[in-house]
């Protein structure tokens, strides 16, 4: 189950449960609807920030984004939609798709 918000690099999905993610440290950030303290999520395969988790949320309208994850679209498919794929994902010519 998700839910569609806004990121300021475009749509965002919340999530209640993601895979294949590691989460950062937790800060306090200010957003459009309040102060809440979240953690970065990063790919475990490439290491790229994806998203954020939710932590807590300050404002009692907000804490049902508690323990939710967002997914920013554009990390995770690209900015024109298509997979990304990280440069050092890519296998070129003569590669072996073991090496990766």
């Amino acid at each position: 189950m998700f839910q569609s918000f806004q990121s300021k690099n475009g749509r965002a999905y919340l999530f209640n449960k993601v895979v294949n993610v590691t989460v950062g440290e937790k800060e306090d950030r200010i957003m459009i609807t309040g102060v809440h303290t979240v953690a970065d999520i990063f790919c475990t395969g490439c290491g790229s920030i994806v998203g954020w988790k939710y932590e807590a949320a300050h404002e009692e309208s907000q804490k049902y984004k508690e323990g939710k994850v967002i997914l920013e679209r554009f990390m995770v498919l690209g900015p024109d939609g298509s997979q990304y794929i990280p440069e050092s994902h890519i296998v070129g010519p003569g590669s072996d798709a073991d090496d990766i």
